[in-house]
């Protein structure tokens, strides 16, 4: 299983996304360019010492990563799909894809993916944090796949 941030720009979700991937086994692609620098003090103090226990991946730019991942399939977590990320069927080397926390994702990295899906929320609720929606999408697809 695989998390990618597309040009994540807040540090600390960079850094708890770092703390998941590690605690989980996942491995983590960075999609460059960062609204700061990876080395930054936010990312490591959220990180704390998983920074070098994670399976970290950078990219230099979206064709590079597209160039790296062979035919894994890239899921798009967005506040737009239509399906619900509990009704999909995860696959083991899936890439669950988050775009940036102030924009989201540009047309052509939403159509390079094979899915998007969503999280279901109570009232006129927008979105969720961008880790935290990492957690909830990866422990569904973890669930799945390691049965």
């Amino acid at each position: 299983m695989n998390i990618a941030l597309f040009e994540p720009d807040i540090p600390q979700n960079t850094g708890s996304i770092i703390r998941l991937c590690a605690c989980m086994g996942v491995t983590l692609h960075i999609i460059e360019p960062c609204g700061f620098l990876l080395d930054d003090r936010q990312v490591k103090r959220v990180a704390m010492d998983y920074n070098g226990q994670v399976d970290l991946k950078r990219h230099i730019s979206w064709k590079s990563f597209l160039e790296s991942i062979n035919a894994m399939r890239i899921i798009l977590l967005s506040t737009k799909a239509k399906d619900n990320y509990t009704d999909f069927n995860f696959m083991e080397d899936d890439i669950l894809l988050l775009g940036r926390e102030s924009s989201g994702v540009p047309d052509y990295v939403a159509d390079a993916s094979i899915a998007r899906v969503k999280i279901p929320m109570h009232g006129d609720a927008r979105s969720l944090n961008v880790a935290m929606a990492a957690s909830m999408v990866l422990g569904e697809a973890l669930r799945q796949v390691r049965i």
